[in-house]
């Protein structure tokens, strides 16, 4: 859940949000929560052709609220911290065994890019500065590796100065920028890993992303329809009341059970789920969205009960991830019931607790409290706010 709502003081939801009116809350909160540990919390409350080549996304359906689609340059961007930060996570921030898997699809191909070759450099610097993973959400705040890559040059060249970043279209993306690489080593970091993503992408990336999608097209297909016809409309009022009433629904290749998230506005919502391997696995989209759009409300749950003395010493960070598995559960209990059961299997099952395939259905959601305790008073205030949200009062 990693929520970047402001990590701005903003307010975006996946972890990381970008600085700016404090719209970005950063869904971090999954590691927000997720990458929460670490930065994230950073605040807690902070086409195919090469021309556009990770520029590129895919979608369906786009004339319905929060359209299914993919975009390149997000799960390049992704795909790059995955390959280089350490991901110890009681849910991982990416998917299970992602970079050995994708170090054996490179080496089957011989393919050595600058990320491999700079890997241990980029490693590095996450132990001086854990606030570089609130970087992870930049790309959701850009439509395009062009756009992206434009606006890390303005940066770079203004080295961080905040009186020199006059670009108005892109000042939230720069001021979260200016929030994660704070010092000029950060900046080098960034130069460096932006450079390697280049050279990944345009060695072997690019391919083996639009290899995915069309492998993967009929899976993205499942997930719209499931998406579209049946659960959208299930959540759409809890969307509403939560300022959520539309945005972009991404399947990103590196992510799992972790998403991203990033919330602007009614009309400029992101967040980011883990892209199923097969059209019989499409549900665990749905699952990763419930655990996603609750993070806003997570959060402010655990906020508003524990202490400043707790807050300092981390303790929120504990809660973070675990309130958002019970959160959407939570939500699921109150708007699709018939998810439960899955879902359940699915977080503990991310979370390396072995769920017998014989468990009755009904003893799943205490196993799943069992495996992300929470305090009563966190627990409650979670479940009265989601009750007051769908409730529309």
């Amino acid at each position: 859940m990693a929520i970047l709502s402001d990590v701005r003081p903003g307010n975006r939801r996946g972890g990381f949000r970008s600085p700016g009116p404090e719209r970005s809350h950063i869904r971090l909160f999954g590691a927000r929560r997720r990458l929460i540990g670490h930065a994230v919390w950073l605040g807690l409350v902070l086409v195919a052709s090469r021309a556009p080549a990770q520029g590129r996304q895919t979608g369906a359906r786009l004339d319905f609220p929060w359209p299914v689609k993919t975009r390149e340059h997000v799960d390049l961007w992704l795909h790059g911290f995955a390959m280089v930060e350490d991901d110890s996570a009681q849910i991982p921030l990416f998917r299970r065994g992602y970079r050995d898997d994708i170090t054996v699809e490179k080496n089957k191909a011989s393919v050595l890019t600058k990320l491999d070759a700079n890997r241990d450099q980029l490693h590095a610097r996450f132990a001086l500065n854990p606030n570089l993973r609130a970087a992870q959400f930049l790309a959701l705040e850009t439509g395009t590796w062009e756009e992206l890559r434009g606006l890390i040059t303005v940066f770079l060249k203004a080295k961080g100065n905040a009186s020199q970043l006059n670009n108005r279209q892109g000042a939230h993306t720069l001021a979260v920028m200016a929030r994660a690489f704070p010092s000029a080593a950060d900046r080098e970091w960034l130069q460096l890993f932006t450079e390697s993503l280049d050279d990944e992408s345009e060695r072997w990336y690019h391919a083996y992303w639009i290899r995915q999608q069309r492998e993967r097209g009929a899976t993205l297909a499942a997930v719209d329809s499931l998406w579209q016809r049946s659960y959208r409309s299930k959540f759409q009022r809890f969307l509403n009341n939560t300022q959520e009433e539309t945005g972009d629904l991404l399947l990103s290749l590196p992510l799992d059970g972790e998403g991203r998230t990033q919330l602007e506005s009614k009309r400029a919502n992101v967040i980011a789920v883990s892209f199923p391997d097969s059209t019989q696995t499409a549900i665990t989209a749905i699952y990763v969205f419930a655990h996603e759009a609750v993070g806003r409300i997570a959060a402010s749950a655990i906020v508003d009960n524990t202490t400043p003395a707790q807050q300092r010493q981390g303790v929120t960070e504990r809660y973070a991830n675990r309130a958002a598995v019970r959160g959407g559960l939570l939500l699921l209990q109150r708007t699709a019931p018939e998810l439960v059961d899955g879902y359940c299997r699915y977080y503990l099952t991310a979370a390396n607790v072995a769920v017998p395939a014989t468990a009755p259905p009904a003893t799943l959601p205490a196993a799943l409290a069992d495996a992300f305790p929470l305090p009563d008073l966190i627990r409650d205030a979670l479940a009265q706010e989601l009750d007051v949200v769908i409730g529309g009062i």
